[in-house]
Formats: C-alpha cells, structure tokens, sequence
C-alpha cells in the first residue's frame, strides 16, 4: 500500500484537528498513472473522476456534497455508512491513485501546507479499491469502503 500523506496533513494530525475534521466535507479526486511521489506535489496523470456524496457538484468552500467520517474507532475512521461516495468518469482511462483533499481549495498544485491524502487504485490490495479501474466517460462508479487506520505501533 502507497498512502502518502502531505505536510499539511500530518502538521494537522499531529495537531488538534484530526483526521476526520480535517478532510470533513472534502472531495476525493481519481488520476490515471502513477501517483506523485509526495503528496505536496501537484497532481500527475489525467483526472478521470470527482468522488463526492451522491455523484453531485462540489464546490470548495460549501459542505454541499462534500464527502463525510464516521465516528472512529479502534483508530481506524471511515466513510460514514449512510453516505453514498460516487463519481462518474469525465475522462476516459485507468484508475491509478487518488487524492483526497479537504473543503479549502488549495489551487491543486505544489503545496506544503494543503492537507490532502494520496493513495492506490486498485481492484484489490490497493488503498482504495473499485470493482473495475477502466473508467469511461459517464460511467458510474461507487465506493463502498473506504477507511484509514493510524496504527498503533
């Protein structure tokens, strides 16, 4: 597994903030290729799909279809169960990585203190798993489980 997490992430999980508060009401996006080496980097390969509750519009600044977390535990948080994460493909390609960020627009390029979460795509053993990574322009896709451990050792 290849999670990466940025300055601005770890600076607010070793802070007050929190996993679950610092990417509440924020947008998964999902990339063609291969992810960038750290999640500070701008965004590589071709944006195939805009994660949000629903599949509806996003918009930074507005809670309004940004994704949620449930209550964690054992440290381990997820998407809240009721919630619906969605996205139907704007792009034709593979699924290779996704970022998911916060509800603050950080201009999507090189940052040091945006929060954002980089990981895998994959059909299985990835970081975020879809039950097909060919995305189509239109086509629908769901994400059914999505969590995040802190480990305890």
């Amino acid at each position: 597994m290849t999670v990466k997490l940025s300055t601005g992430a770890r600076n607010a999980l070793a802070g007050a903030t929190g996993f679950g508060a610092t990417f509440e009401a924020g947008v998964l996006f999902v990339y063609s290729g291969p992810q960038p080496l750290s999640a500070d980097n701008a965004p590589s390969g071709t944006l195939l799909g805009i994660v949000t509750r629903d599949g509806g519009t996003f918009a930074f600044g507005s809670p309004e279809n940004g994704l949620s977390f449930g209550t964690p535990a054992s440290g381990t948080v997820a998407k809240k169960a009721a919630d619906n994460w969605k996205f139907s493909g704007i792009a034709r390609g593979t699924a290779g990585w996704f970022r998911l960020m916060g509800n603050a627009s950080d201009g999507l390029g090189q940052s040091a203190t945006a929060p954002r979460m980089d990981g895998s795509v994959g059909v299985s053993g990835a970081d975020l798993n879809l039950s097909n990574i060919a995305v189509e322009v239109g086509a629908p896709h769901t994400i059914d489980v999505f969590q995040f451990t802190i480990p305890a050792q």
